[in-house]
């Protein structure tokens, strides 16, 4: 069964866009026996067990085990929500997007298919999440509490806040049953509170970090609420990893070819920004998604021998056709410091037809007999082209359709490419020291024992100037 995704690298090849802004074939040569050692090495770290995103699609006992919970889920709640941040909602958000009616939670609960409505605020801004609250019936909402740590304060606080409100309104028993922990299967402080409180759980693997963790329980139970078949999703991504398993020729392991050309359209010809631009609203916040996927594995200070190197590619988002009105002119005739990944599908599930009217205005006669369907194809290829034309570096990733099969392969491809790059750069795409500092302050500011360093260095950090502010 073909897995149904085509990665086209023509626009990012020197025979199209000339050799100042594409890859020539003597610099793809000299690259492919690092991408063997690449793939060699990502091997080597599942083998040791460092990493498990890979295995995630063939835990079939973890998918039967969550789509149980999912249908008692569906059978006495009206409202799913997820409290996570990061790599605990993006997945959850994407997933959502991509495979359920887009306008899921505002139509009856018969067309949704009879499954509750999905929240993943993923902020913790204070109005959001009291207005989140005016729309929900607390005794028919369920909350899925997701941190791998356990120790994440923009979860605990927002789960502290939340079981108080509903220990109170329903009772400590009854209340219990709204709450499902996603974490940790050993350690963290979620996991010692569902222990003590009896809340259900879900592991989240000790090998596997947020921002990879989508085909996970963190991903897998509020898509299989929504109604998504998790078992087609973790197929699709199981194909994929097959398909990848091959560095003898990296052209056919998609994940190592796609890994090798980005690589050397940072390193060779300077393009910083990873633009991923979908042709369908369904896939855009698998861009978003993937946004930190990229930035956190690959935005990183120093190798793996302690070098200073201050590398990663800026990954943005835009949105076809909506942003060729708003940044189109920028990747046209802006810096040559860009490359795009299109995102498309050769197949939408509704067919819209444009009507002959108007016929008193022939300006717009020609649209009549076509589809919405075909107009958005074209402004697709038209973009592709004028771009590639203006040697501005592109690459395309086109989806047969929009299903739970070939979205799992296209996570777990994305999940692949990135893991390859880490190894070309030479770093550990696995960790995120970065983050790590201001979350420090963080605590210290909000007097977590053990932080008070942390705390006295932001209270005596420099003030601002006066003369550099200026106050209307």
């Amino acid at each position: 069964m073909k897995i149904g995704i085509t990665y086209d690298f023509n626009g990012l090849r020197s025979e199209r866009i000339g050799a100042t802004h594409g890859i020539t074939p003597k610099e793809w040569e000299a690259l492919k026996p690092r991408l063997v050692a690449a793939h060699r090495a990502i091997l080597q770290l599942r083998q040791s067990q460092q990493i498990g995103f890979l295995d995630l699609p063939y835990d079939l006992a973890l998918a039967d085990h969550i789509s149980k919970i999912a249908k008692k889920i569906r059978n006495k709640f009206d409202t799913f929500v997820v409290i996570g941040i990061g790599g605990s909602a993006l997945g959850n958000i994407a997933l959502h997007t991509a495979l359920r009616h887009p306008y899921h939670n505002e139509i009856s609960w018969k067309k949704r298919g009879k499954v509750p409505t999905i929240h993943v605020p993923d902020n913790i801004d204070p109005d959001r999440l009291a207005g989140l609250l005016d729309t929900l019936d607390l005794k028919k909402t369920f909350f899925n509490v997701i941190s791998k740590s356990g120790d994440t304060v923009e979860i605990m606080s927002i789960f502290m806040w939340i079981k108080e409100l509903l220990f109170k309104k329903l009772g400590p028993k009854k209340a219990r049953r709204h709450f499902l922990i996603t974490t940790d299967p050993q350690h963290g402080s979620l996991r010692a509170i569902a222990e003590v409180e009896g809340f259900e759980t879900l592991p989240i693997p000790s090998n596997v970090g947020g921002r990879f963790s989508v085909l996970s329980a963190v991903g897998l139970l509020s898509a299989s609420v929504s109604g998504i078949d998790i078992h087609d999703l973790l197929s699709g991504a199981a194909a994929m990893e097959r398909a990848c398993m091959t560095a003898k020729s990296p052209e056919k392991n998609p994940a190592l070819t796609a890994a090798g050309y980005h690589y050397l359209m940072h390193t060779a010809k300077n393009k910083n920004i990873q633009i991923m631009m979908p042709y369908a609203h369904a896939l855009k916040d698998i861009a978003d998604w993937f946004r930190q996927l990229w930035a956190e594995s690959l935005g990183k200070a120093h190798n793996r021998k302690g070098q200073k190197i201050y590398t990663g590619q800026t990954p943005c988002k835009s949105l076809g056709v909506t942003d060729q009105h708003s940044q189109l002119q920028l990747y046209m005739e802006g810096p040559y410091d860009k490359v795009i990944t299109f995102l498309s599908t050769e197949k939408f599930h509704h067919r819209i037809y444009i009507p002959e009217t108007m016929t008193y205005q022939t300006s717009i006669q020609y649209l009549a007999g076509h589809t919405l369907n075909e107009l958005l194809e074209a402004e697709y290829t038209a973009t592709q082209l004028a771009l590639q034309n203006a040697q501005r570096p592109t690459c395309a990733i086109k989806l047969s359709e929009i299903s739970p099969r070939t979205v799992g392969a296209l996570l777990m491809l994305l999940e692949l490419q990135t893991a390859y790059a880490g190894e070309l750069y030479d770093i550990n795409a696995f960790d995120q020291p970065g983050v790590e500092a201001g979350k420090q302050y963080a605590y210290g500011l909000m007097g977590r024992e053990g932080y008070e360093a942390k705390a006295k260095e932001v209270t005596q950090a420099p003030k601002p100037k006066s003369e550099f502010l200026i106050s209307l």
